[in-house]
């Protein structure tokens, strides 16, 4: 039975979460599928933003202890309520830095070569940020990332094989940092399948969740990773370049950070001045410099949305787009010659579809010209990412709809068939 405008219609009047698409700016005639590489302004993140200028405008430097929220305990306060995205305790989260910061900060701290143990796991997949501050690591500890950065090959371009990663966690590595989902397929790793094998041969493990916070739940503590560290302007919508942010388990607590700055210290100790590191006694250790209050107060308004609709009603909702929009494209595309590059499952597939086309390039410049907002990633893949707060079943259907209309009057040969500058 063939699904129509209607079926996408009726399950939007079914869709619990529907409501929140309100709280999006959503121009009326556009459908917006790139959240999973910057997510939409709400109303209320732009409100948060306001009101931490109008704190700067009425208060001046008292701002940092004054007014609704005080800047000084601004980064510990959006880790307490992060904390249930990750499931972590409040203690264990910090929003500070940014991801590739962060990175460095975690794995300063946490890759410590000693005798034989000198490599770090990673894989071949993996954003290319990430590698670069691994191998910088490397460096600074004295080591060649040609020898000492494992990194897992993949069996189809695509995903890993989780095999394959336990295969190498052999006695000469020191540390593992991991995605939780991959950035091009959108596969969710098992965390806590990953994390006990680790342990299991004492390794530290950490994961990158940039494309997983906000999309699907975690339960870092139960798994009991050791940190992991993330962005916030994808799923979490606050905004370009937005402060990220990073967990560690408690079990940590009190390893001196690797990258020490004044904002690591204790709060009551920091304003001392003292030339000796008294570090704070939780995740805010791992702080550096001072935080970028501009930046992460978009989060304040944003988390309110994310702790009214609940992380599990998000992630049921996601994996209902995502298997409307899959089983769209092989309804309607069948001829077209697109495959898919996302797992299937749907304990495999974060938020995004991945479709793979030899003229993705051009078909990404056509659906923008429709007024349809893709993601393109070289070389020939269109990430697709209905997010659940503010995308429609319908917006689903009628993507689909124009990616039909554009390969049946080809299109897209209009347009040369490469990336631009920022894709």
């Amino acid at each position: 039975m063939s699904l129509t405008l209607k079926d996408a219609r009726q399950l939007d009047r079914e869709d619990p979460l529907h409501k929140f698409r309100d709280e999006f700016y959503i121009k009326d005639d556009v459908i917006y599928l790139d959240g999973n590489s910057l997510g939409l302004l709400s109303k209320r993140a732009e409100k948060s933003l306001l009101d931490v200028l109008d704190s700067w405008k009425n208060y001046g430097i008292d701002g940092w202890t004054t007014g609704e929220h005080p800047w000084f305990y601004l980064s510990e306060n959006l880790g307490d309520q992060m904390a249930d995205l990750v499931g972590a305790k409040p203690n264990e989260v910090i929003v500070s830095g940014s991801t590739t910061v962060n990175l460095h900060q975690l794995a300063a701290t946490f890759y410590d070569p000693e005798g034989s143990k000198t490599k770090i796991l990673a894989d071949e997949l993996n954003f290319p940020s990430d590698i670069y501050a691994l191998q910088s690591q490397i460096k600074l500890k004295g080591y060649d990332p040609d020898d000492h950065l494992i990194r897992v090959k993949s069996r189809d371009g695509h995903t890993l094989d989780e095999e394959d990663i336990m295969a190498q966690m052999t006695e000469d590595v020191a540390l593992i940092v991991l995605p939780s989902v991959l950035y091009r397929s959108g596969q969710i790793l098992d965390m806590k399948r990953l994390t006990e094998e680790a342990h299991k041969r004492n390794i530290m493990i950490g994961f990158d969740l940039c494309h997983s916070i906000g999309a699907i739940p975690h339960s870092l503590d139960e798994w009991d990773v050791d940190f992991a560290f993330w962005c916030n302007y994808k799923h979490l919508n606050a905004g370009p370049g937005s402060v990220a942010a990073l967990y560690v388990n408690e079990k940590h607590f009190g390893k001196t950070p690797g990258i020490a700055g004044w904002f690591s210290s204790h709060k009551e100790k920091q304003f001392d001045m003292e030339h000796t590191l008294t570090p704070a006694e939780d995740a805010g250790a791992f702080q550096i410099g001072t935080p970028h209050i501009l930046s992460a107060a978009p989060l304040i308004g944003s988390l309110e949305i994310f702790k009214e609709a609940g992380i599990e009603n998000i992630r049921e909702k996601s994996l209902k787009l995502t298997q409307f929009m899959m089983d769209l494209i092989h309804q309607e595309l069948k001829e077209y010659d697109f495959t898919f590059g996302n797992p299937i499952a749907d304990d495999q597939r974060g938020g995004h579809i991945y479709l793979e086309h030899k003229e993705a390039a051009r078909i990404c410049k056509a659906l923008k010209d429709a007024n349809v907002v893709p993601d393109f990633r070289a070389p020939n893949g269109i990430r697709l990412a209905p997010v659940a707060l503010y995308n429609t079943f319908e917006d689903v259907y009628r993507t689909v709809q124009i990616l039909k209309d554009i390969m049946k009057n080809e299109t897209y040969k209009k347009y040369e068939n490469k990336r631009g500058v920022v894709a």
